[in-house]
């Protein structure tokens, strides 16, 4: 019984340590940003309206005030990276400690699910990203643990608790509906699954259900009336499922072949890099899909239910999101997590029929190196490659250099008069600009382009995509009239990428560069091989 309790401690110490050191290391997503921008405007304005087209819903906006108020942060300037990823770390560390509830004991099967939890490489990739996938997972299991809870002793408190989760999972995304719908129909095929003389009627006192139900209408009409402020949100929260279907369905937009969330997981490799692969995991899984369908599942009652449903659920989540065309790699989290349940009830059978001591630390020795292998790969994941396309959850994730182009263009502002209200326009076309957004923030002037267009004002310092670099150079130096031009040099002497691939160049007005190297002067010089003026257009 100690090893459980020390294996357990064990494990929510690493999911700690993998997940919150150095949030701020990894360049913000292009979705971290939008999701930044947005809670911008809740930070700054008090206000919130649910978008049902272009946004998920409002849980991660209103979660994030609470340590933003905590931090003393009330502008979007103010706000850092490791304010905003500290939602999603409390929340994967939060799923770390719920199957604590889910049994009156650690036992093996509560033990299993937090080490795996804590240190699969993908959970503790997109416990450190500021996106919806980490909330919606971690309410996903209240909902689970409350269940089994209520069904365990009919007390009302958990039927509320149920219909809190219910409710904060719809608040949360969209793909909560899928996770809703495996739920019900692997109950379902629990009690068809039952033996004749066991089908008794479910005794579940309606006000009971009232009550749940009630708990997730109110908690989810909280959250998209904006606390009852725009009572819009509330239609439009169901009207997005038009929308969403319609991107499920798309094939053209992030399309995968069926099988890419399980090659992902069982292997991924690129020569000369490390092997990535979660397959102790999935291989745990089949174990428990084993026990739950053949005469060896030892379960009795709600136990052999129990593992019966997360074999269901666990099947049904990898069918659906397997047959959408639709996939980014997080979505995947909700499948894993289904798998990580199925594998510890795989483990927890193979535990209670060992026979001895021996057996059992037999058990427990592949369990702790599959794990210390995951949390290695964790490691790598987050800490090395953690905008390196060879790292598998790394997905249309922004470089460093994005990072640079923020802090150039920052300094520049600061040797002007203007300071932060200098003038910067960004010219990509179709809006591919992200996630510059969050590394201007602090300027107040910056417009967005998608083309070079006519009623353009050249401004001190532009940065626009390759594509356009033509037509901005006739607009700076052929449209203008004479006397009125303005010369401009390049601010990068070396060339920046906002992801990999996507080349991002910026221009400074020559007076504008002049007088930010008279600045500089007497103070620490940047780098000259990164910064240096040379001819228009080289």
């Amino acid at each position: 019984m100690k090893w459980r309790y020390l294996l357990f401690a064990i494990a929510v110490l690493a999911g700690v340590l993998l997940r919150l050191p150095r949030l701020d290391l990894r360049p913000m997503h292009v979705d971290e940003a939008v999701h930044a921008l947005k809670f911008g405007d809740l930070l700054e304005r008090h206000a919130y309206r649910y978008d049902p087209v272009e946004y998920h819903g409002p849980t991660l906006n209103y979660f994030s005030l609470i340590p933003a108020r905590l931090a003393s942060e009330s502008t979007l300037s103010q706000v850092h990276e490791a304010t905003l990823r500290i939602v999603p770390v409390f929340f994967g560390v939060l799923l770390l400690l719920l199957p604590l509830f889910i049994d009156d004991t650690v036992s093996p099967f509560v033990t299993v699910v937090a080490l795996l939890t804590a240190v699969s490489p993908a959970m503790v990739f997109y416990s450190r990203y500021y996106i919806q996938e980490m909330l919606l997972v971690c309410f996903t299991f209240g909902l689970i643990v409350s269940a089994v809870r209520y069904l365990r002793g009919r007390k009302i408190g958990w039927a509320i608790l149920a219909g809190i989760s219910l409710g904060l999972m719809h608040a949360t995304k969209e793909t909560s509906i899928i996770a809703v719908g495996a739920m019900g129909a692997a109950a379902a095929g629990v009690l068809i699954l039952k033996p004749a003389t066991e089908r008794a009627p479910m005794h579940i006192p309606p006000i009971h259900l009232l009550v749940a139900l009630t708990s997730a209408v109110a908690t989810s009409v909280l959250f998209f009336s904006s606390f009852f402020a725009n009572w819009q949100g509330v239609p439009d929260s169901l009207a997005t499922y038009a929308t969403y279907f319609g991107r499920a369905g798309d094939v053209t937009l992030h399309q995968q072949p069926w099988h890419y969330y399980l090659s992902m997981l069982f292997y991924s490799h690129v020569p000369g890099k490390p092997v990535w692969t979660e397959a102790v995991i999935l291989d745990l899984a089949i174990v428990g899909l084993f026990f739950t369908f053949t005469r060896w599942d030892s379960g009795k009652g709600l136990e052999r239910d129990l593992g019966r449903f997360f074999a269901l659920y666990a099947i049904l989540m990898i069918v659906i999101y397997s047959a959408i065309p639709y996939k980014t790699p997080w979505s995947m989290l909700g499948l894993l997590h289904a798998c990580i349940l199925l594998g510890a009830v795989g483990f927890a059978r193979l535990w209670s029929l060992a026979s001895s001591h021996l057996v059992r630390a037999l058990l427990v020795m592949p369990l702790v190196f599959g794990g210390s292998h995951l949390a290695w790969q964790a490691s790598l994941a987050n800490f090395r490659y953690y905008d390196d396309p060879v790292n598998p959850y790394v997905y249309a994730q922004a470089v460093d250099d994005v990072v640079t182009v923020g802090d150039v263009v920052r300094t520049v502002a600061r040797s002007t008069p203007e300071g932060e209200a200098m003038p910067v326009q960004v010219i990509c076309p179709e809006d591919d600009y992200w996630p510059l957004p969050w590394y201007l923030r602090s300027l107040t002037k910056v417009g967005y382009w998608n083309i070079v267009s006519a009623e353009l004002t050249p401004t001190s310092v532009i940065l626009a995509s390759p594509e356009v670099e033509e037509a901005l150079l006739k607009t700076l130096y052929e449209s203008p009239p004479p006397g009125e031009r303005g010369l401009y040099v390049p601010l990068f002497a070396t060339r920046m990428d906002l992801r990999p691939g996507k080349e991002i160049r910026g221009y400074v007005r020559h007076d504008v560069w002049e007088r930010y190297q008279r600045d500089r002067q007497g103070t620490t010089p940047m780098d000259s091989a990164k910064i240096r003026p040379s001819p228009p257009g080289k």
